[in-house]
């Protein structure tokens, strides 16, 4: 097996994207490598949304800060030391292949099969489908048990 020196987790609060975190855990600890944990705020379910609700872009980003700080917990708790956290807005089938991996050098990918938005993964595809295909880098899609 490749030795990782960079990995990427992609997180959004649902069961897998748990279950990836733990193996990202596992796996940066077990290659000694850094972890770059990300949460990205998909700003296209906002578009119609947001002419009612206003604050609903402000509770997104509260709710994706905190889980970045329990997940950043969670993984100095494993004995990772070098855990960056990553937010950002815009679509997370392109932001997370082609911007954050890029930025951070990542060279393995972790997400889970599925995430929170099954309305999209019926209708255009799901997000770690997506950054499969686009990577440059090795991507690990990991399932629930």
């Amino acid at each position: 097996m490749a030795k990782y020196n960079n990995v990427l987790v992609a997180v959004d609060g649902s069961e897998e994207s748990k279950i990836a975190l733990k193996k990202a855990l596992d796996l940066a600890k077990e290659n000694s490598a850094s972890l770059t944990i990300v949460h990205i705020i998909d700003t296209r379910t906002f578009a119609t949304i947001e002419q009612y609700d206003r604050t609903i872009v402000s509770r997104a980003e509260n709710y994706g800060q905190e889980l970045l700080e329990q997940y950043e917990e969670e993984a100095k708790q494993a004995g990772i030391e070098d855990v960056t956290t990553v937010i950002d807005f815009g679509s997370p089938k392109s932001k997370i292949p082609k911007d954050i991996a890029k930025q951070y050098n990542i060279d393995l990918i972790i997400t889970g099969a599925t995430g929170l938005n099954a309305v999209e993964r019926m209708l255009i595809g799901s997000v770690s489908e997506a950054i499969a295909r686009q990577a440059a880098c090795d991507v690990l899609i990991v399932r629930s048990p």
